[in-house]
């Protein structure tokens, strides 16, 4: 592999990387708000509150999206590093 197809390599790895994790990360960030406007209007502040629907939710996610994210995985190595690896 050259130096421009190893930083290629690692550009669409990264993108792959925010591709595969907004989900969980958006799910975290719509609870939160949710919860943080919950919490404000009824004045209970309660740290477990926060983060038990918190990480509910993202294992709800995170089981409904593996496929997609084992699929993007997947195809990123047979199709990018595994090719790299055999051409030199």
């Amino acid at each position: 592999m050259t130096e421009d197809q190893i930083f290629d390599a690692l550009r669409q790895a990264l993108w792959i990387a925010v591709k595969i994790s907004a989900p969980m990360l958006l799910v975290a960030l719509v609870a939160g708000v949710v919860i943080g406007l919950f919490q404000a209007l009824t004045s209970i502040q309660e740290m477990t509150l926060t983060f038990v629907p918190k990480v509910a939710a993202m294992l709800i996610v995170l089981w409904a999206s593996m496929s997609f994210m084992t699929a993007n995985l997947v195809s990123f190595f047979t199709d990018q590093i595994v090719p790299g690896i055999a051409g030199g």
